[in-house]
């Protein structure tokens, strides 16, 4: 087990914690968690690109001149793709670009990723994440208390309304839980905020 330091919204030390090794001290597979976020991108692509075919384009129903005897390159279509104004070659069309991987493929990704934001410091435990009122101002002080950057990720099961308001206003802040969080967003933001019963949860799902 590692020791971890758990503070409170005031960055105050609270207690001594254990991270469990099994979730938090893996060996880190770079090539897995690039699978991850690779297919994390590719189901937030929308597929609505499109383009026409010479078969779509309007125009080009007559032979521009005729086959032989002009002097030049024979010619079936003004709509052809070498004209300007012609058809695409293989032109896109919208698709789905979704896929998944396997359970333990992602399950590997997302213990790589916790045990790299403890080696590199950048996670923080928190006793519990909770606010009297909707206040901005209130909460990036909180995270400048706690050692936060600028860029922060915050997981937070079942954290209050006050929270999510506090936080919704600011760019490089993301709240989400334990059950929407993914590998793109741990490694996306530079501090990892975790509160004491999201933790317990990760431990609960990954071990």
């Amino acid at each position: 087990m590692t020791k971890f330091q758990m503070i409170d919204m005031q960055g105050n030390s609270v207690e001594e914690i254990e991270l469990s090794d099994a979730v938090f001290n893996v060996e880190i597979n770079e090539h897995v968690v690039y699978l991850v976020v690779k297919n994390i991108l590719a189901n937030r692509r929308q597929g609505t690109q499109s383009a026409k075919t010479r078969a779509e384009v309007r125009g080009g129903g007559r032979k521009p001149w005729r086959q032989k005897g002009t002097g030049r390159a024979r010619q079936g279509s003004i709509r052809a793709p070498q004209w300007r104004g012609g058809g695409i070659v293989f032109a896109p069309k919208p698709r789905s670009y979704r896929y998944t991987t396997p359970k333990k493929v992602r399950r590997l990704a997302m213990k790589s990723v916790l045990s790299a934001k403890v080696q590199e410091k950048e996670l923080i435990v928190v006793d519990k994440f909770q606010m009297d009122a909707p206040k901005t101002k209130e909460f990036v002080q909180s995270l400048k208390k706690m050692g936060a950057a600028n860029k922060a990720l915050v997981i937070a099961e079942g954290a209050d309304n006050n929270v999510l308001l506090s936080a919704r206003n600011l760019a490089g802040v993301k709240t989400a839980t334990v059950g929407t969080m993914n590998v793109y967003d741990i490694l996306k933001y530079d501090s990892l905020i975790l509160t004491k019963e999201a933790l317990d949860k990760i431990v609960e799902v990954y071990n």
